[in-house]
């Protein structure tokens, strides 16, 4: 399976992350070398999240962002969404988050109902990443932030080709070993080569109408995390 196949095909989509959920905190963890658990508490941390905040974790997978929220800010309320129900189950049993089976392009949610809205390696595999930033920042309220954590492209072309070739020979060994399947995990470069850079992103983050942006690089801009507040 291929990323730009699967973005236009939900069903594929959905098979695809069915497949990987019981590996994907290990795989995650693997491709990190455990660094994403720390990338997420800073995440979280520096959102300046307040009690009681109402938070929409979105493509939320195992739920690692919304057990991190809710251990730092036992009054918030999370909900936790997802396309793949089988990712929803494991995010439901890992902490008290609501689960909401949800599309990105058309989230069943009310104009400025979230305080905030964290996105963990998910905005570069939306079908549609106009759109789903449009319906991210609909169902923000104003001075609401969108944080996102992902994989970006490397400004430097040289990076750029080993970092690529870093994550396609990791993913084919990972998907081999684990499910007997080489290409299962190298959607992660799949789905990079027609991404962004960092500072492309922010830029698309400002067009969007988001009124301050800020960004930190990780892995010489391979790994980005964004802070955008809602004008």
């Amino acid at each position: 399976m291929s990323i730009p196949a699967e973005k236009s095909d939900r069903r594929l989509m959905r098979q695809m992350f069915a497949a990987i959920a019981p590996r994907y905190d290990f795989v995650t963890h693997v491709f990190s070398y455990g660094m994403v658990r720390g990338w997420k508490q800073l995440a979280v941390r520096t959102a300046g999240l307040p009690d009681g905040a109402l938070v929409l974790d979105l493509a939320c997978g195992s739920g690692d962002f919304s057990q991190l929220i809710l251990e730092s800010l036992p009054a918030a309320t999370v909900v936790a969404a997802d396309i793949t129900r089988p990712m929803l189950e494991m995010a439901r049993q890992r902490c008290r988050c609501r689960a909401a089976c949800a599309d990105a392009m058309a989230l069943p949610f009310p104009d400025g109902v979230f305080d905030f809205v964290f996105v963990g390696y998910g905005l570069r595999n939306f079908p549609n990443l106009h759109a789903a930033l449009q319906e991210i920042y609909r169902v923000t309220r104003k001075g609401g932030m969108l944080v996102s954590l992902d994989f970006f492209l490397p400004a430097t072309r040289l990076w750029r080709k080993l970092y690529l070739g870093y994550l396609y020979a990791q993913g084919a060994f990972w998907g081999f070993l684990l499910h007997g399947r080489p290409r299962l995990y190298t959607y992660i470069p799949d789905s990079l080569r027609g991404f962004m850079t960092i500072e492309e992103f922010t830029f698309l983050l400002e067009r969007t109408g988001y009124g301050r942006v800020d960004a930190h690089a990780y892995i010489s801009g391979g790994i980005g995390v964004h802070w955008a507040v809602k004008a």
